[in-house]
């Protein structure tokens, strides 16, 4: 799809609960960066949207949207996980036995209070508003590229130093990838976000700006599934539960 006017494309990085940090982005329709932040509760994820009204938008939700199965994971993250294991991109699986996705997913929930339409076949274009399940980690594998994904997220065994360099790895992927798009030179937002992971002392202050970072990369696919469409791939389908990735490296980057 070409630029569309007044477009938006949007990204969450949704938490599966109203507890923790949700983060939110959204881009212009030549796709640069207007916001970002974040919010905990459906009400300030929505408020947030409704703050850029469009007709036509497009979106990005790290979160499951559709979850089915009782148990087990779904195809889709087998799929994923075929594709993208190897490099440390597996998907976390989603089933009904977690409380977070009965009676239905947050985001389905959210889609259908912002009139997104989830099913991937109705593809973005004027006057539409879709949304789509994606995965940073295979995302960033394939367009940065990786032979494995940047440790950034905090986990057992990661010290401060070693997250603090994998925050500036990640920040210049970032922008050498996404900058020109998101046009990053130039926000104010952004020159925040980068100082704050140089200066954090603490690996709180890390988390803090995780989940706006990983919403700004989601925008980005967004943008991409309205603009590059044929490099992106739908794993699973929306009766099963889907997950949208750019398309996988055939082999291990050197």
């Amino acid at each position: 799809m070409p630029s569309v006017d007044h477009a938006r494309y949007v990204g969450v990085d949704l938490a599966w609960g109203q507890r923790n940090r949700t983060g939110l982005a959204v881009l212009d329709d030549a796709g640069r960066l207007l916001e970002s932040g974040t919010v905990r509760t459906d009400a300030e994820v929505v408020s947030f949207v409704q703050r850029h009204p469009t007709e036509t938008l497009v979106a990005g939700v790290d979160a499951p949207l559709i979850v089915p199965n009782a148990t087990g994971r779904r195809p889709c993250e087998a799929l994923v996980g075929a594709h993208f294991g190897r490099f440390g991109a597996g998907a976390y699986p989603a089933n009904r036995g977690n409380p977070s996705f009965v009676p239905e997913p947050r985001g389905a929930r959210l889609a259908a209070v912002l009139g997104w339409e989830m099913d991937p076949a109705v593809l973005p274009g004027p006057g539409r508003r879709v949304c789509i399940e994606v995965y940073p980690h295979p995302a960033m594998v394939s367009l940065f590229p990786l032979d494995y994904v940047i440790p950034y997220k905090i986990k057992q065994g990661r010290d401060l130093p070693a997250l603090k360099t994998a925050y500036q790895r990640l920040l210049d992927h970032l922008e050498a990838t996404c900058g020109d798009v998101l046009v990053l030179a130039e926000s104010e937002r952004w020159m925040a976000l980068r100082e704050a992971a140089a200066g954090a002392a603490r690996k709180s202050e890390l988390n803090l700006i995780e989940d706006e970072i990983d919403a700004i990369f989601c925008a980005y696919i967004a943008w991409l599934w309205a603009t590059d469409r044929e490099t992106m791939v739908v794993h699973g389908d929306f009766a099963t539960g889907y997950i949208v990735t750019p398309r996988a490296p055939s082999a291990a980057w050197c």
